[in-house]
């Protein structure tokens, strides 16, 4: 599928009642550039609403001994992204989502405002699609989810450019790559047969 047939088969979702659409993949898929593509390419009819939100704050990481491990499912507020899409699927009033800034690697609540009127939420994340709960109440709430595998090389180049982008050494962002992310994407790839739509290279 090119790019316009995704375009319009994210608009299909919204028919006159709010539509909500999943992208999902490892680390490094291209998760956040498809999303923010869709959203720019609809324009006021949707909106975009990340998973990466809900990371857990640096200083809960550090409470909880997990921030080695940053990224992995444990280090999000998994129910409060299940809580947040159950109140964007029957949303009546303006809802407000948190943001996660990769400047700070910090999450910053009630930075994205959701209206009512808006026809289609587009959210994208690591963990859609994983069955166990909390994360398995996830694909209930979402209409669609789209799984985004491009081939491993060019995920981990990807994955290792933005880690120098923000400031890691080019061996700490291959560390981290083939580290915690390989680890985290292993789990994630898994759930791909879950999806209903595929998206390879």
């Amino acid at each position: 599928m090119d790019f316009a047939d995704l375009v319009a088969r994210a608009a299909a979702l919204a028919d006159g009642r709010r539509g909500m659409l999943g992208i999902c993949g490892a680390p490094g898929a291209g998760k956040s550039t498809l999303a923010a593509r869709l959203v720019a390419a609809l324009g006021d009819r949707a909106v975009y609403v990340g998973m990466d939100g809900f990371h857990l704050a640096q200083a809960e990481l550090d409470r909880l001994g997990r921030a080695e491990r940053k990224g992995a499912p444990d280090t999000f507020d998994a129910s409060g992204y299940v809580n947040l899409l159950r109140r964007l699927r029957d949303q009546t009033g303006v809802v407000y989502a948190p943001e996660f800034r990769r400047e700070i690697e910090e999450p910053i609540a009630g930075a994205i405002p959701v209206f009512p009127d808006t026809p289609l939420v587009v959210t994208e994340g690591n963990y859609l699609l994983v069955p166990e709960d909390p994360w398995g109440q996830v694909r209930d709430l979402l209409d669609e989810i789209w799984f985004l595998r491009p081939g491993e090389d060019e995920r981990h180049r990807r994955l290792i450019a933005r880690h120098e982008l923000y400031g890691r050494s080019h061996q700490e962002s291959r560390d981290r790559a083939f580290g915690s992310d390989e680890r985290n994407a292993t789990v994630i790839n898994a759930t791909a047969e879950r999806a209903d739509l595929v998206l390879s290279g």
